[in-house]
């Protein structure tokens, strides 16, 4: 694994620390109290190795064991809650993400782009639609999401093709797995003005998304609201749902601009790393 682009080269590179994050990613739902030897399976790496990058991690508070089992603990958490002190647009939009869930009865998140994957930064749960647990942290396709979408339309050229590049799975019959037809949805996602999915990430799964702008007017994230295709239609999005969207990212949009510019902004690039 390289290093992320503009991030120097290989010689700064620091393997121990990929093979340290890579085994904390291994627990998950399927796999959350995983033995060494479950972990080295996953992982890839040898029991030696994984067995130091976890008393590495227990030292540090990330990990605890017991018996022959590893779990997270709470100390994890702390990542994400550095992330968001950091990122000012979390906690602005986090109050604009309940009002949308309030006029709607319907979830609301926002939405940052990384490699070739979405990733929910602030959400507010209002009922599940989806089969898999979706959470600040999440991860979901590009090509299958409204706001995956909505983020590769107004990201530069060379990160679509990073993103087509790294393909385009079929993951319903409705899914647009062709990239000239994929190219050509986030032209429609330009010219719209927001993008509307229907059952391309999951039979039955409709979301809609918006961009949101910084002061000068960069789409540093996306505004997204999820349902079910059993309770409402594409239409009934376009007319009820989408005004909503745009009306709280221009409200979004106007808190930013009373944050630092450093605040402001998230980072919306190509690269593959860890969230």
């Amino acid at each position: 694994m390289s290093a992320a682009p503009g991030v120097g080269n290989d010689r700064d590179f620091i393997q121990s620390i990929e093979r340290g994050f890579a085994v904390l990613l291994a627990f998950d739902a399927d796999l959350p109290t995983p033995t060494l030897a479950e972990l080295a399976t996953r992982t890839g790496f040898s029991r030696p190795a994984v067995r130091r990058i976890l008393l590495t991690l227990q030292k540090l508070g990330y990990v605890a064991s017991q018996g022959s089992r590893w779990s997270l603990t709470p100390r994890v958490l702390t990542i994400g809650q550095h992330y968001a002190a950091t990122h000012g647009i979390v906690e602005v939009a986090q109050p604009h993400l309940m009002r949308i869930a309030e006029r709607t009865g319907e979830s609301a998140s926002l939405a940052q782009l990384d490699g070739s994957d979405v990733v929910y930064v602030a959400r507010v749960h209002v009922r599940r639609v989806l089969s898999l647990n979706v959470d600040v942290g999440t991860r979901l396709p590009v090509h299958a999401t409204s706001m995956g979408r909505v983020l590769a339309a107004y990201a530069d050229s060379a990160i679509v093709d990073r993103i087509v590049d790294a393909g385009l799975p079929r993951l319903t019959e409705w899914t647009v797995t062709d990239p000239v037809e994929f190219r050509d949805r986030l032209h429609d996602v330009r010219r719209a003005g927001y993008a509307i999915v229907d059952s391309e990430l999951e039979d039955g799964f409709l979301s809609a998304a918006v961009p949101v702008r910084d002061a000068i007017g960069d789409v540093v994230a996306a505004l997204a609201y999820s349902t079910a295709r059993g309770r409402q239609s594409v239409r009934d999005l376009e007319a009820t749902v989408i005004p909503v969207l745009l009306e709280v990212a221009g409200d979004i949009a106007s808190d930013l601009s009373t944050l630092p510019a450093r605040s402001q902004r998230l980072r919306i690039e190509g690269r593959d790393g860890f969230f």
